[in-house]
This record gives C-alpha cells, sequence and structure tokens, in this order.
C-alpha cells in the first residue's frame, strides 16, 4: 500500500507532500463538489495534487447525495468567447 504523502511524484522527480488547502473543488459525474479545510497531497516540484480514498469517497457522497452537504453555493456559467 502507497504511504499517504512523502512519496515520488508521478510527473516529475518531486515529493508529494501534504497541504491544507482552505477550498478545493472537485468534478464529478453528478456535479460538481466543494471540502474546505481538506488536506491533500501536492507535488513539491511540479504542483500535481493528489487526494486520498478518503477523500474521493466523501466527494461521491456528497454529489450522489448519501451525505448533505453543509451549505450550497451557486457557481456562474458562461460562453467561452
Amino acid at each position: 500500500m502507497k504511504k499517504q504523502f512523502g512519496y515520488r511524484c508521478e510527473y516529475c522527480e518531486g515529493t508529494v507532500r501534504a497541504r491544507r488547502v482552505e477550498r478545493e473543488a472537485f468534478k464529478h459525474k453528478s456535479g460538481f463538489v466543494i471540502l474546505e479545510k481538506v488536506t491533500i497531497g501536492v507535488c513539491d516540484q511540479c504542483g500535481n495534487r493528489y487526494y486520498s480514498a478518503d477523500v474521493l469517497k466523501r466527494v461521491h457522497a456528497i454529489a450522489t447525495g448519501k451525505v448533505k452537504p453543509k451549505r450550497t453555493q451557486r457557481v456562474p456559467v458562461a460562453h467561452a468567447v
């Protein structure tokens, strides 16, 4: 089993380190979910983001309605110019 953080990035020679972010948006087939104050993995060289299975399960549960979100926000949508 791969350890949570401290492993080599799959895209460069960097190391994936834990980072707590205020807000991270996820695209799900059922829509978008934003998690706040979540710990993710971020490569210290290229910035690629990595998510634990627990985080992705939480996103899925919220997107499919199994877990109620804390709040819902409207997102503006527009056509590209």
